[in-house]
């Protein structure tokens, strides 16, 4: 497989099989724990950067995309879609959104 050529809902779809595959969706998934699964990949990479442990660091960056692909592959998002109409909207805001920093 092509990994560099898969587009977002090709990884989100590839991500989600890994996990069905693994036994992570047998029944349905608490969404909660799901996000906070993700929150926690975050905390890891944030370890990984104040000990300088720059391979840790990316692989938990990683580990994020991964959890956020299989949750989106999950529940049917189509994140590619959404993350143009959030962009999309962005563009149309402010500097720093209006505030002075």
């Amino acid at each position: 497989m092509n990994y560099e050529k898969l587009s977002l809902k090709e990884w989100c779809d590839l991500c989600h099989s890994i996990a069905k595959e693994k036994g992570f969706w047998e029944k349905d998934r608490n969404i909660g724990e799901a996000l906070m699964l993700i929150v926690t990949e975050l905390a890891e990479a944030m370890e990984g950067y104040r000990k300088q442990d720059h391979d840790n660091f990316r692989e938990e960056l990683a580990d994020t995309f991964i959890r956020l692909f299989d949750l989106c592959g999950g529940l049917g998002i189509d994140i590619q879609s959404e993350i143009v109409k959030k962009s999309e909207k962005n563009k149309l805001r402010p500097y720093k959104h209006g505030k002075i920093c």
